[in-house]
């Protein structure tokens, strides 16, 4: 079988290199299409109203898998790669601050994997690799989902790169972000406020409103806010304009729709003790995620069996480097210590603090449990029978969304995770090629968790992806 480190230790590094925001990945999707394209894969561009999302098949019949690939940024997190200390980057304020330039990459060559495996033993089968754009903060899947991209796989596969190996089980949180918009009358902030009605007056009223009603929620929901506009900077003025912009999470999306429907109230409420007028603009949202505990069994297995990689004399150097950054708080929050009990996680997190890369797979339970915080692979698991797990690309306890993270994303321990990760997505599509039993009941224990209702979209039909970021 062709060996593909070098392409994608190569395509990792420039996704890096380009740290491409939501929807905007366009040098990012085009490298990868690039590979996929000159590996003979079948290409449709421009999905959802995303320009940046694709699709890349390879093969025919059944059974039809589909993996999925992230490749987003994030913005303010720009950094140089292999520093043990924050040192922003020069050509960019971005940088992959969640490591989906590794998460998209190993999809890339766990599809090219298969694609040689059905080719080398004349299997039926297809293969598709799924570019999903701007999930941070903008829901790609669920765009996709909406618009049928999932409809016709039988299993999705899909991974994160994080401190540690461990199978991906139980919910993450739905959510939904939405702008509210507050206009008001501007006036002399002395010599005539009683002319004026303060729009930012209005935002903080509601914010107020909303941390009131923080105690009559239940303990899962969550409620985030930034105020995107103050009105201006002049306090002697009455702000005429202002708008915050609020990320609503709970366990489903039904009960994300009711909790927006009450920070709505408030709104108004704000609106009308201040004489101000409020829009309300839906920005997106994300389903919460339904596990499979059979293709997580065929997951661990895998990782179980896929040797773990091996580290050189540099890269440990920096590992330990990196590890002095790093605190006892950050490890026992790494990914993959989400998904055990608490005593358990106490037990992980001091044998994090002892080795400088995980060498171990955690021990997998399968189980029903709520994670606090949200993941549009939500969307396509409401679609078909999916399952994830988190491959070790950092140094234990490496926060997300760091500095530390961006430093990683190129160097020598990033690049073995990935392809580590690679090639247990690869060997439990083989196995599920080879097992089409196990498929079957995948879809058995879907359809019983779904009650085979349909999936529905909890991005209105009217919201459209916000390319130009203009909402």
């Amino acid at each position: 079988m062709k060996n593909y480190d070098k392409i994608l230790e190569e395509l990792n590094g420039k996704i890096w290199d380009h740290s491409e925001l939501k929807f905007n990945e366009y040098k990012s999707s085009n490298d990868m299409i690039e590979v996929l394209k000159n590996e003979n894969f079948i290409i449709k561009k421009g999905l959802a109203g995303m320009d940046t999302a694709f699709t890349a098949t390879f093969g025919k019949g059944k059974p039809v898998i589909g993996i999925l690939g992230e490749f987003d940024a994030l913005s303010g997190l720009s950094q140089k790669s292999g520093e043990d200390r924050a040192i922003p980057r020069e050509e960019t304020t971005n940088g992959h601050g969640c490591g989906h330039c590794l998460l998209g990459t190993a999809g890339i060559g766990a599809v090219l994997m298969v694609r040689d495996f059905l080719v080398e033993n004349n299997k039926e089968g297809t293969i598709i690799f799924i570019g999903c754009p701007g999930e941070e903060g903008g829901s790609g899947k669920a765009y996709l989902a909406r618009d049928g991209v999932f409809d016709n796989l039988d299993i999705a596969l899909t991974w994160h790169p994080s401190g540690g190996n461990a199978i991906i089980t139980g919910s993450f949180q739905a959510n939904c972000q939405v702008y509210f918009k507050f206009k008001g009358v501007s006036s002399h902030a002395a010599g005539a406020p009683h002319l004026g009605r303060s729009a930012l007056d209005a935002v903080e009223l509601m914010n107020v409103g909303v941390n009131y009603l923080r105690e009559h929620i239940e303990s899962t929901d969550r409620i985030h806010y930034a105020v995107i506009d103050t009105g201006g900077i002049s306090p002697n003025v009455v702000q005429s304009h202002a708008k915050v912009l609020y990320l609503i999470r709970s366990t489903d999306t039904e009960k994300v729709k009711k909790l927006y429907e009450r920070v709505c109230k408030v709104a108004q409420g704000a609106a009308l003790m201040t004489e101000t007028e409020v829009e309300i603009i839906f920005d997106k949202a994300c389903s919460n995620v339904i596990s499979n505990s059979i293709l997580e069994d065929v997951l661990y297995e895998t990782m179980k069996e896929i040797p773990l990689p091996n580290y050189s004399e540099k890269d440990l150097e920096f590992a330990e480097k990196i590890k002095k950054t790093i605190t006892d708080v950050d490890r026992n929050s790494d990914m993959s210590l989400m998904f055990v009990s608490n005593l358990k996680r106490k037990e992980l997190a001091n044998k994090y603090k002892e080795i400088l890369m995980s060498n171990f797979v955690v021990e997998h339970t399968h189980q029903d449990i709520n994670i606090p915080g949200s993941s549009d692979v939500g969307d396509c698991s409401h679609v078909v029978p999916t399952a994830q797990f988190s491959g070790a690309c950092f140094v234990p306890g490496t926060p997300g969304h760091s500095w530390q993270m961006v430093s990683q994303g190129k160097e020598g321990i990033a690049i073995k995770g990935m392809l580590y990760a690679s090639k247990v997505l690869a060997k439990s599509v083989e196995k599920l090629i080879e097992n089409p039993q196990l498929i079957e009941k995948a879809k058995d224990e879907f359809n019983k968790v779904t009650e085979e209702k349909p999936y529905s979209c909890p991005i209105p039909l009217e919201v459209k992806p916000d390319i130009l970021g203009n909402r």
